[in-house]
């Protein structure tokens, strides 16, 4: 079981608060609801451009039936495929480096094309 503490828990109220239910039985709950879809956000991750929190988007992704978006962390385009590569993951989105013009969408989609992974 891995030991970050967006493995046990998720947060609520802008990752202020905590709560006792963890990711994984959380985004199942969601599934069994009937939620289309999870965006997976990792507060421990955003804005640190160190890379989406791969061991918890392939947990989740590998224990839900439906799609899972990666979010939080990307910085560089290389992250981007290491998300896809890495794990089961169907989306992954990091708008806030392209508002901030940091990379370009391009330049992902120009590296995702390179590496044999497609994109929209």
């Amino acid at each position: 079981m891995p030991s970050r503490n967006c493995w046990y828990q998720f947060t609520v109220k802008g990752g202020r608060e905590g709560s006792d239910i963890d990711a994984l039985q959380l985004t199942q709950v969601c599934e069994k609801l009937g939620a289309g879809e999870i965006l997976l956000y990792c507060i421990d991750k955003d804005g640190t451009n160190s890379g989406f929190d791969i061991e918890l988007v392939r947990h989740i992704s590998e224990n839900v039936s439906i799609p899972v978006i990666a979010s939080s962390g990307a910085g560089k385009v290389e992250l981007f495929s290491e998300v896809f590569e890495k794990t089961d993951v169907e989306a992954a989105l990091a708008p806030g480096i392209f508002h901030r013009k940091e990379v370009s969408i391009e330049a992902v989609k120009e590296h995702m094309r390179e590496r044999g992974i497609e994109t929209r």
